[in-house]
Formats: C-alpha cells, structure tokens, sequence
C-alpha cells in the first residue's frame, strides 16, 4: 500500500525548504558602516559584501568585518566573489561567517564542490543566450552540487553586475521551468519605481539592487533604500495574496 507522497510533493517540500533559506530583499555593494545600518532599518533582510576588486563597491576585509559587525542577526550576510578561487572564497566566508556564498562570475560547475556548505546563489548575466547559458551549468552540475539559487543580472560587457541596465524580465520569466525547484533572484536594474512591477511580471522569490539605490556609486541613498523595501515588501504580499 502507497505512503501517498509522490516525487512531486517531495520536490514541492525540497523547493520550500530551499526558498525558506533564501532572503527576499538584498541591497548589494555595501561600503559603509552608515549604509550597513541603514539596509537592516529599512527592513531589508540581506546586504551583499563586494570582494570584486575592479568594482567601485568592493570592500577589503578589513572594511567587511566593520560591516558585518553591525548588522542585525536577521540580516542575512552574502559575500560576492567574481572568479576567485575555491580557498580565498572559502577563507573569507569563514573569517565574516557569511551566510551566502555569490558566484559572479564565469565559475565553473566543479567549483561549487570546492566550496564550503553555505548555500551558494550562482549569478548569470542574462543575455540572448541566458537560457541556455543556465541550462547547460545545471546540466554540467549533473549529479553533482547545484546552486541553492539563481540570480539573474542584466548583462554589459565586461560588466559583472551594479550596471543599471534592466534585465528582460519576459525573458527570465521564461527561464523560470529551466530551474526547477531552484529558487530565483532578480537583479539588474532595479529601483524604488520598477521593482512591484518587476516582481509582478516575473514572480521571482527574491529581488536584489545595488546601484538602483545609490544617489552616487557606492554611496547608498536613505530614501531610496525605504522606498525600495516598501515597494518590493508590498508586491510579493500581492503575490502571497494571489497564492492564498
């Protein structure tokens, strides 16, 4: 006699599980203790730390630590690491107890299995081949350690990320089958006055800006940051409501 419980509701359970982890809003490319403040009381539930030193939010360890120490505990900690290798990504995920590990650049699938057991967000610059750029890394990952989440970024050359540029949110929202039972992080030109519709159009479980909040590079502005919160906070109650 059947338990009743099918591989599909198992993947539905895994799937929650995974989403359960994952934060809902991060503000990336933190550089002050002020601005590290000011994302956990604008409600905020993650920043992410830039260790991408050609990038004008990157932070050295000396700075990361000062932020990390004023951070609420439920302000979740990622570290984002744009080609670096297994043993500096792990050295500086154990030194800041980073809560997520951010591959930002052309990572391999190997190196996830280098990485430590913190969940790892796996970022693509969605362009005209970003599907089946996430479709063939999930593919190579094979039965080996897939990304807890991927985030989305638009795509610049030579640009891993902060752009400005709006990704092609019907685009993504195509990609979404590709995942599975991955969870999905927007980025890419989000602000206060696109990211309801964005989560409207896309219904990503998280959402992620960094330059769509600075009233000038690296320098968050205070009412940016609330009004991106509220609006991002006020759509995916929109979309819980829809699911209820």
């Amino acid at each position: 006699m059947g338990t009743g419980i099918t591989w599909e509701s198992r993947a539905r359970k895994r799937s929650k599980q995974r989403v359960a982890i994952l934060f809902k809003i991060k503000i990336c490319g933190i550089t002050s203790v002020k601005d590290a403040q000011l994302v956990g009381l604008a409600g905020a539930d993650a920043v992410g730390l830039n260790f991408y030193q050609n990038s004008p939010r990157h932070v050295d360890m000396q700075t990361a630590e000062k932020l990390v120490a004023v951070l609420r505990p439920t302000v979740k900690r990622v570290g984002l690491f744009v080609n670096s290798t297994a043993d500096e990504i792990n050295r500086v995920a154990e030194q800041l107890q980073l809560d997520f590990i951010q591959l930002h650049g052309d990572e391999p699938p190997e190196l996830l299995a280098e990485l430590s057991p913190r969940p790892i967000l796996r970022a693509f610059r969605f362009g005209e081949s970003g599907l089946d750029d996430i479709a063939r890394f999930l593919e190579d990952c094979g039965d080996g350690r897939k990304p807890d989440a991927i985030l989305v970024d638009s795509v610049k050359p030579e640009k891993y990320g902060g752009t400005g540029e709006v990704a092609d949110w019907e685009a993504v929202a195509n990609a979404k089958p590709i995942l599975g039972e991955i969870p999905l992080v927007l980025a890419g030109g989000l602000t206060p006055f696109n990211v309801a519709e964005a989560i409207a159009r896309v219904r990503p479980d998280a959402v992620d800006t960094a330059s769509g909040v600075e009233g000038r590079p690296a320098n968050k502005d205070p009412m940016l940051v609330r009004a991106f919160v509220n609006a991002a906070k006020k759509a995916f109650q929109q979309l819980e409501s829809e699911h209820s």
